[in-house]
């Protein structure tokens, strides 16, 4: 398993708003079964990501777990 954090500029709901298009459907492919304005929890592949954002001074707190999606993951964690 993989934990990544970072700070972004970006509102929570957006960096979710982010990580459904680069995970989700038309993205990565992963099946999409939470999300929230805060929270957005996929699975697929044999593996999960969890992306979750807090508002923070800055805009937000970014926390990102992976089973098996860690290159993905890494990835996305770059663009934000």
């Amino acid at each position: 398993m993989l934990t990544l954090s970072k700070e972004s500029r970006l509102k929570p709901k957006k960096v979710i708003e982010r990580a459904v298009a680069f995970f989700g459907p038309n993205g990565f492919g992963l099946t999409l079964k939470e999300e929230d304005n805060c929270n957005a929890y996929f699975e697929g592949g044999g593996g999960s990501v969890r992306v979750t954002a807090a508002t923070s001074k800055k805009g937000s707190s970014v926390d990102v777990e992976s089973v098996e999606w860690d290159y993905q993951t890494q990835k996305f964690i770059d663009k934000l």
